[in-house]
């Protein structure tokens, strides 16, 4: 099925923003995301929401071979991604919505990823056909 395929190569492309931006965080850290000064504790906080973030990810990506039998994982992740989001939209309403980064992670939690999830439903309920 070729809306199958599709979303495949979506949910590919689409994982690689949160496996790229969790391994950078892990490797680098605070400094990927414009940190200017940082703690000990920062550092600490920032790598394991960095592990989070590349485990969501990691699990989409290797969802990706049977994507139409995952729904409850998608649903699962769909719901961490968004609520990260609705944090993230919190957090910038009250100082500012920061680099151009950000503000995209900010499209993708709160736009790209629930689509993904309704998209991944769709495809789910017409494989059971």
């Amino acid at each position: 099925m070729l809306e199958k395929r599709v979303l495949q190569i979506a949910v590919l492309i689409a994982s690689i923003v949160p496996i790229g931006a969790g391994l950078a965080g892990i490797i680098i850290g605070p400094w990927t995301f414009g940190a200017r000064s940082y703690s000990v504790d920062l550092i600490s906080h920032v790598g394991y929401l960095s592990g989070l973030l590349l485990a969501i990810g990691l699990i989409f990506a290797i969802s990706v071979p049977n994507v139409e039998k995952h729904k409850d994982r998608f649903l699962i992740l769909g719901v961490i991604v968004f609520i990260g989001g609705l944090a993230r939209l919190y957090e910038g309403l009250l100082t500012g919505f920061g680099t151009m980064p950000h503000q995209l992670a900010l499209v993708m939690e709160l736009i790209i990823t629930p689509l993904i999830v309704l998209w991944q439903r769709r495809v789910a309920r017409l494989s059971g056909r």
